[in-house]
């Protein structure tokens, strides 16, 4: 993961790090934290950069990226 999104063109300048929480063997279930230094907030900014969907897509996009 941190790789992934300290090389993100989108995100990588606001990236600091990325822990594991939690991990389940049975259910191959990792719970994660990702932590960002971001601009002063900007309701676009939080709207666009930081929603859980588009941080989400570029992990996606990585993993399809490696296939």
């Amino acid at each position: 993961l941190t790789e992934v999104y300290s090389s993100s063109p989108a995100l990588g300048r606001y990236f600091r790090s990325a822990q594991v929480i939690s991990f389940s063997n049975e259910s191959s279930t990792v719970i994660y934290q990702l932590v960002f230094s971001v601009p002063p907030s900007t309701e676009e900014f939080m709207k666009n950069s930081m929603n859980p969907d588009f941080i989400r897509n570029i992990l996606r996009q990585n993993i399809y990226d490696e296939d």
